[in-house]
């Protein structure tokens, strides 16, 4: 159990702490001072640990940490109840070798099999340099040759095109279902690949939340959804490395109309702001690679 914890000034201008109701913020300091609290923000957390220590009930406790899932202030596994707070080693710096040492040794407690992981991996990477990469480095999947996911509408054709050669010499055809958004590859197809890995759902959801805190939170992964974003995955070999994914939901970042920064316009009352299972859609996910909404205005 630790003396102690910190609580940075920074905090009180970190977009996913300002925009939390007030019991929103009472869990989000509760973790970053709790007794359960570790020194990379990485621990198990019972929901009965919580309702004891804050003297809520254990719906207030599963309504609220949905709040700061929903905000990308921390994520949890509900099956395991591993919450990581992916910014607690930028306000909690690893200072010197033997407190990474003692950092291995949590970060080796975590379950390999919870989703959480990879995002505690990504935020040593990001957060902790001289936590060592070694430890790290194989909970993350990297694709090395993907280096510019995001080119322009040109240069895409001429490298789908190229591809398209390179994977389908005899011009096999690739038939779709009535659904434009449901990609069926025909069994001629099919029987040139050896099948793409399976789509890590939950992980893809964590880092939409962890990137995109401001667009619309995802509570329910209905059966449709999981549809659209598989399809998306298996679409193209390069999207399935989460390390792809990571790169596309930082250039949807960069769009002020599909993170609600554009403010309400063309005759609506609120702000737009993408939702992941929006963003998935064949006909949105292909504007969105073109650029369509980088520029200020909505596509025609």
């Amino acid at each position: 159990m630790r003396d102690y914890g910190k609580v940075p000034t920074a905090l009180w201008t970190e977009p996913s702490f300002l925009g939390l109701s007030d019991q929103g913020k009472v869990l989000a300091l509760y973790l970053l001072s709790s007794p359960h609290t570790t020194m990379i923000g990485a621990f198990r957390l019972p929901d009965g640990y919580v309702a004891e220590d804050l003297r809520w009930s254990q719906e207030t406790v599963s309504e609220r940490f949905r709040e700061l899932f929903d905000k990308g202030f921390a994520t949890r596994c509900e099956e395991s109840k591993w919450v990581v707070v992916p910014k607690f080693c930028l306000w909690n710096e690893i200072e010197n070798p033997n407190q990474a040492k003692a950092g291995i040794k949590l970060f080796h407690q975590v379950p390999d099999g919870s989703w959480v992981k990879p995002v505690l991996a990504r935020a040593l990477r990001d957060f902790a340099p001289k936590f060592p990469a070694e430890i790290w480095r194989p909970f993350e999947t990297v694709d090395e040759g993907l280096v510019q996911p995001f080119r322009n509408q040109e240069q895409e054709q001429e490298q789908e095109q190229k591809q398209e050669k390179e994977s389908n010499p005899n011009g096999l055809l690739v038939d779709s279902a009535n659904d434009a958004d449901d990609l069926i590859l025909t069994p001629s197809v099919q029987s040139n690949r050896n099948g793409p890995p399976d789509c890590p759902h939950q992980q893809i959801i964590a880092l939409y939340h962890e990137i995109l805190p401001t667009c619309q939170g995802i509570r329910e992964w209905t059966p449709a959804r999981a549809q659209h974003l598989r399809a998306r995955w298996n679409e193209d070999p390069k999207r399935q490395t989460l390390d792809y994914w990571k790169r596309f939901f930082e250039y949807v970042a960069q769009s002020d109309f599909l993170t609600g920064k554009a403010g309400a316009g063309h005759g609506r009352s609120q702000p737009f702001r993408a939702s992941l299972d929006w963003i998935v859609k064949s006909e949105n996910f292909a504007k969105i690679r073109e650029g369509r909404y980088h520029h200020d205005q909505e596509a025609a």
